[in-house]
């Protein structure tokens, strides 16, 4: 039996019985709701999900699938007493709006992801953690038969990514990476990815990839902990230090023991949609090469096709992409999509050039792949492979000295100190 059918029987039988319990409690009066009727998505039909992580972007995230039609929302994960109760208040709010009664107490409010991967009325889950903690929770979602929207960047380090992909591939889950450019902003940035996989600017030459630099060590002097915030839990994996008030909520990603810093930030969406238009989306550079005040000027990345990738060095509105070939230039960023000559944007494409998948949003996509059983627009490994991009290049400028990958392989060539790079320690118990 295919893992499709036996997710779609398990769950249909869960609901089944929990249906079957409900009707000999409950008199033998149905709503309308229940059986699909007046716009709703049937109780059979829909996905119920939990987020963890439900400050900032989580909670945009979780208020966007609350709000999308057959999900239903069930619980909340937070390590701040703060987000975690405000999130279950907008959650049970939303559904009190709804509800006949006027009222609701249907969501519940976790300080360990780990409770609520475990409860097996939840189909999937949103992750908007600090970067540091993307791994270990989607691999304990996905060994507890979760599908998995995270947010960018996708780990930490490379052989998190590694790791991401082979539970997810191992337990046949959906995961779609959160670099919603693919799916979003105009399709600009899907546009810009078809016109140079269609030869538009001819032989490509040059990409350059605007976005910030790595992250740094962390030196912030020590605060008392913030009452209800669990300060361990937060810390997890990451070495122990103590609390200071750029860490959380917002700044922690200037700092190497949780996140890359600009470079996976903002360079996990550009450097994804520099890997999208090469049809580089499961490979990635063979050498990179870190600037050296002399004849590199800047962070340059080589592909095997000829393909010379800068960290930088182009004047982007914003930040964005900047594709130079033979023939012309491609500019995207979110609030444009600019080529030189023109022309390029303004002939619609052919039947025979490259048309890639449009997205019907990026949400949308995820949750259309988790009923279809088909991995999303940027799956797992597409998201890994993106992040690797920006791994390598952190690790380059750590360096300070030219480096060779092996893309298949996924390791550096005859080159062991820079593959001690690849992983970091966990701290004790967490452990991928």
């Amino acid at each position: 039996m295919s893992k499709m059918k036996q997710r779609t029987e398990v769950l249909s039988r869960r609901r089944f019985l929990a249906g079957a319990a409900a009707a000999i409690a409950a008199p033998a009066i149905i709503p309308a709701s229940a059986l699909g009727a007046g716009n709703t998505v049937p109780p059979s039909e829909r996905i119920v999900m939990g987020a963890i992580g439900v400050g900032g972007m989580g909670r945009g995230d979780m208020g966007a699938f609350m709000h999308s039609e057959g999900v239903q929302m069930v619980a909340v994960c937070d390590v701040d007493t703060e987000y975690r109760d405000s999130a279950k208040k907008q959650v049970e709010d939303y559904y009190a709006q709804k509800s006949e009664k006027g009222s609701t107490k249907g969501c519940a409010a976790y300080d360990d992801f780990r409770d609520l991967v475990a409860r097996d009325d939840i189909d999937a889950v949103t992750i908007a953690t600090p970067d540091h903690w993307h791994a270990l929770i989607s691999i304990a979602a996905a060994k507890s038969g979760k599908d998995i929207y995270c947010q960018k960047p996708l780990t930490l380090t490379i052989a998190e990514g590694q790791a991401m992909v082979n539970a997810v591939r191992r337990y046949g889950r959906v995961l779609q990476t959160g670099s919603q450019q693919r799916s979003e902003y105009h399709g600009w940035f899907r546009r810009a990815c078809e016109y140079v996989r269609s030869g538009r600017i001819g032989k490509v030459l040059t990409i350059h990839v605007v976005c910030g630099g790595p992250s740094q060590d962390c030196y912030l002097p020590a605060q008392p902990v913030p009452e209800g915030l669990d300060w361990d839990m937060w810390l997890g994996p990451a070495p122990w230090r103590p609390y200071n008030e750029r860490l959380h909520p917002a700044s922690w990603r200037s700092y190497r023991d949780y996140s890359g810093g600009g470079m996976t930030d903002w360079g996990a969406h550009h450097f994804d949609i520099a890997q999208w238009a090469m049809g580089m989306d499961n490979s990635g550079p063979v050498e990179i090469i870190p600037p050296d005040g002399k004849d590199v000027k800047r962070l340059t990345y080589k592909y095997a096709n000829g393909v010379e990738m800068y960290h930088g060095g182009v004047s982007i509105e914003a930040s964005g992409v900047l594709f130079t070939g033979t023939e012309g230039k491609i500019e995207v960023g979110r609030t444009h999509l600019t080529t030189w000559p023109k022309e390029i944007a303004e002939e619609p494409l052919a039947p025979g050039e490259v048309h890639l998948y449009k997205s019907p949003g990026h949400r949308r996509d995820f949750l259309n792949c988790v009923r279809e059983r088909r991995r999303p627009i940027c799956d797992v490994e597409i998201g890994h492979r993106s992040v690797t991009v920006c791994h390598l290049g952190n690790i380059a400028y750590a360096l300070k000295r030219p480096l060779k990958w092996d893309p298949k392989k996924e390791q550096f060539v005859g080159d062991a100190e820079a593959n001690r790079w690849i992983s970091r320690p966990m701290r004790p118990p967490w452990r991928i």
